[in-house]
């Protein structure tokens, strides 16, 4: 696991590489929860990030196929937060939309309920 922390000049930046299997997802959640409580946003920010990267962290392994994945948490400006995930993956996620008896395959649909993008 490596850890990037903000270098002067720039606005708080959390970005770690993690290993790419389903034991990462409470890890990366943990994260953006602790980057949140650091730059002082309040806990809905926080617990809405930690959904937001888990369920991308989620996808990345499950369908990204990565050794790896490189989660990253930043407050461009106050009050904001911005989350991504990163896979070796070629393919972009697909939204898709599942039927009501489905198990899964809601997470992105989650993801655009909750996001600006």
């Amino acid at each position: 696991m490596t850890n990037e922390r903000v270098r002067s000049g720039q606005y708080p930046r959390r970005s770690v590489t993690l290993v790419g299997e389903s034991a990462t997802v409470p890890l990366a959640r943990h994260i953006v929860r602790e980057a949140c409580v650091e730059w002082g946003m309040d806990q809905d920010t926080a617990e809405t990030g930690a959904l937001l990267v888990s369920e991308i962290v989620t996808n990345a392994v499950r369908h990204g196929h990565s050794r790896s994945v490189r989660v990253i948490a930043e407050q461009p400006c106050p009050g904001r937060l911005r989350v991504a995930v990163v896979d070796t993956s070629r393919r972009m996620p697909e939204l898709r939309i599942v039927g009501p008896d489905a198990i899964g395959g809601r997470g992105l649909l989650l993801v655009d309920a909750l996001s600006d993008r």
